[in-house]
């Protein structure tokens, strides 16, 4: 995505303002999500260590800023990229029963990113993770959660409102489910984020269902890896997956705008369905994946919601370097400053 300068912008709030709103927003948020999915704070690493397969590996290209332990024999640890599979890892450690769970701040470096208005090396979310029954997974369970998360979302957007009435709520009030194969068969002629731009300006708020299995044009819709969301279950003739993403339709870059990335996860027959697909199972034999096939871990649910995502979103700026610190090119924050964004 290339940098998008809105025509005639200026930021909602003056600088001591947004500080103060974006501490209000994240506050609330996470008081709100740990509410509504019976969910407890934990405390994050920033690194694991490697070769373990706890590290998620996001689209399986993208390189972990990775060291050299000294007090290790110089084993080397890695920043993580998410959380997704060291929270399960937490559930069992901790026992939780199905029907609750943890959330903690997740903060990561991803340094192969391409910067974008979207996009930055420092990623900031809250991660979540929820123990299940067995038959909760399915596509029904899966929406009934992604309908709580958006209730939270609204809820911020309501109390951004009251205290800033002049950032008027946008969201429609209740969010639209489309799968990924669906979404393709009503734009056959566009790409992935193309579609999910023209579905956000129709719906506003919408649930793609089914990301990081072939669909009928032989292409995924995105990139998920294997060992965390299962995105291969059948779910219903010709559709798959029990994971996806939470949309929006933003106004003020003109297109479709990911606020979470959740889903089912998988249990030992989708994780070596999965494995199979992308053919990496020689990963079956990695510590994570052992302890999941050898019943070591629950079942569960779980994603992760950008912090700095729903401050961007809900304070309607238009880069995210305008509520978060991180190192941007020159010339982008030179084209920025240009236009009235300026980038910290």
């Amino acid at each position: 995505m290339a940098l998008i300068i809105p025509k005639g912008y200026v930021a909602k709030l003056v600088p001591e303002l947004m500080e103060q709103a974006i501490f209000l927003i994240k506050e609330n948020f996470q008081t709100g999500l740990s509410t509504e999915l019976n969910l407890r704070r934990v405390t994050a690493p920033l690194f694991v260590l490697s070769g373990t397969g706890i590290n998620d590996d996001l689209n399986g290209v993208e390189r972990p800023v990775s060291f050299p332990i000294k007090s290790m024999d110089e084993r080397r640890a890695e920043v993580v990229h998410s959380l997704a599979k060291w929270k399960r890892l937490k559930l069992a450690q901790y026992q939780i029963p199905a029907g609750y769970g943890i959330y903690t701040d997740m903060n990561a470096i991803r340094a192969d990113e391409e910067l974008d208005n979207l996009h930055s090396l420092y990623v900031d979310q809250w991660d979540w993770e929820r123990t299940i029954n067995p038959q909760d997974r399915n596509l029904d369970y899966l929406c009934d959660v992604v309908e709580s998360i958006y209730e939270c979302l609204k809820d911020i957007e309501h109390s951004v409102y009251c205290d800033y009435p002049h950032i008027r709520p946008i969201l429609p009030e209740r969010i639209t489910f489309i799968q990924s194969e669906d979404l393709l068969n009503e734009f056959p002629n566009l790409s992935p984020s193309e579609r999910e731009t023209e579905i956000a300006r129709k719906y506003g708020a919408v649930f793609i269902i089914g990301i990081g299995h072939e669909l009928s044009n032989g292409k995924i819709h995105d990139g998920r890896a294997p060992d965390y969301d299962d995105w291969s279950t059948e779910t219903d003739p010709g559709y798959y997956g029990l994971n996806g993403d939470i949309v929006v339709w933003n106004p003020i870059l003109m297109r479709a705008f990911e606020l979470s990335s959740m889903g089912i996860r998988v249990d030992k027959l989708a994780l070596l369905k999965q494995l199979r697909i992308r053919g990496c199972e020689e990963r079956s034999e990695l510590a994570f994946h052992q302890a999941l096939l050898n019943d070591k871990l629950p079942l569960s649910i779980g994603g992760g919601i950008g912090q700095s995502r729903l401050c961007m979103f809900f304070l309607r700026c238009a880069h995210i370097g305008e509520v978060q610190a991180s190192i941007w090119p020159s010339d982008m924050v030179q084209q920025c400053a240009e236009a009235g964004i300026y980038l910290r």
